[in-house]
């Protein structure tokens, strides 16, 4: 039986359970200390954002309607999920003016754990001249959908099979003469697990074909990054982004410690996948007994992006792991190489991302066991250079 309840708003600023097994909620096979609450939060950059903490008795996954249906962080047992941006609160989206910044106005909201970059652009800020409908549209860095709030958000409860809990809603990113694009986000864990998914559909409610773009950006800090943590994904080619990023090629796999004027580093892959196009990225640390595993299916993201931001910890120690349908270049660039995707009218595109913390050597060595299988006999390709085709600074 399926426990559903809309969340209309939200009244106390204290948290507020909305469903759990304490408060008379059923009771579900993977752990009985399971709960669903929301909070409504209060003071400076953070007024009015409400947070929904889906606690599967093992595992709390903090998502945020408020801005786009984002994962602000989770905590697995003692382990902290997430990132210390030097953006310390949650910031309302009525406070991020994207357009600031000659169009980097996003990063003045970017903490997130899990933030879309999409979805009708993402990548760098510029007039893109070869926009639908217009001579030239001014695009600003990873979108829009990350600062507009979700409506009709509802929470539930599976208490059949293993019990998911999960919370669901839509985000409408719609303009006049502009592109009409609804994406239906559910963030789900299973009772007991160290997981959570998120499953989006993303659909063109105008009446002609509109170009998607969607990049999940994944962010992860300690204790999963530090001194000599690395990062695996099965690949058959791996590729600089610039120079700054080639300059790194020979540890591209292997992250320093803080480095205070660490200037970011950016690599693309050409995943694999089984036969089912399922693949994954896994960050471990040092010691190789905690990690993270982001997995995905290539016939809906079939690109993956590294972001390696070593910088000091006062800056924001932090890396990426970024699946999407695009490489987060500029969109013209990426629509001169097809990997922008057209979206007929009413048409969806339909993009699964799994998280899983790994909290013993055990479970580390299972994921980089399943990377290997993926991998098979032949390494990558690894290019020193950028590549034509890869990005800008590529093509010479």
């Amino acid at each position: 039986m399926t426990h559903r309840e809309a969340l209309p708003g939200v009244g106390p600023h204290a948290p507020e359970t909305v469903v759990g097994a304490a408060h008379n909620g059923p009771k579900l096979k993977g752990s009985e200390q399971w709960s669903i609450s929301r909070r409504r939060l209060t003071g400076g950059m953070s007024e009015g954002v409400e947070v929904v903490d889906l606690n599967n008795g093992r595992m709390t996954v903090s998502v945020v309607p408020t801005r786009g249906m984002g994962v602000w962080r989770a905590q697995c047992g003692e382990v902290p999920v997430e990132w210390q941006s030097p953006v310390r609160q949650l910031v309302h989206p009525s406070l991020v003016n994207l357009a600031s910044r000659n169009g980097l106005g996003w990063l003045d909201g970017f903490n997130e754990l899990v933030c879309r970059c999409g979805l009708a652009f993402n990548g760098p800020p510029g007039a893109d001249e070869g926009a639908k409908g217009a001579v030239e549209s001014q695009v600003t860095l990873h979108g829009r959908t990350a600062n507009l709030p979700a409506r009709d958000v509802v929470v539930e409860v599976d208490d059949q099979g293993d019990g998911v809990l999960a919370v669901s809603g839509i985000v409408d990113e719609c303009t006049l003469f502009g592109p009409q694009l609804r994406l239906r986000s559910t963030v789900r864990t299973v009772a007991g697990s160290t997981a959570f998914t998120i499953v989006d559909e993303i659909e063109n409610l105008g009446s002609t074909s509109a170009e998607l773009e969607l990049l999940y950006h994944i962010n992860l800090g300690r204790p999963f990054l530090e001194q000599g943590s690395s990062v695996a994904c099965p690949a058959r080619a791996v590729v600089p982004r610039d120079e700054r990023a080639a300059e790194g090629m020979e540890r591209y796999a292997v992250y320093e410690g803080p480095t205070s004027g660490y200037a970011e580093q950016v690599y693309y892959f050409e995943p694999i996948a089984d036969r089912d196009g399922r693949t994954l990225a896994l960050l471990k640390n040092a010691h190789g007994h905690l990690g993270v595993s982001v997995a995905w299916n290539v016939r809906e993201l079939p690109r993956f992006t590294l972001w390696k931001c070593t910088q000091a910890d006062a800056d924001g120690y932090v890396t990426g792991l970024e699946p999407g349908t695009n490489l987060p270049n500029f969109k013209g660039y990426e629509r001169e190489q097809g990997r922008v995707v057209e979206l007929a009218a009413g048409g969806k595109h339909r993009a699964e991302v799994t998280l899983t913390v790994h909290d013993s050597p055990e479970a580390v060595a299972d994921a980089e066991r399943r990377v290997r299988e993926l991998q098979g006999n032949q390494p990558p390709v690894v290019h020193r250079a950028p590549q034509p085709g890869w990005s800008a600074a590529g093509e010479g």
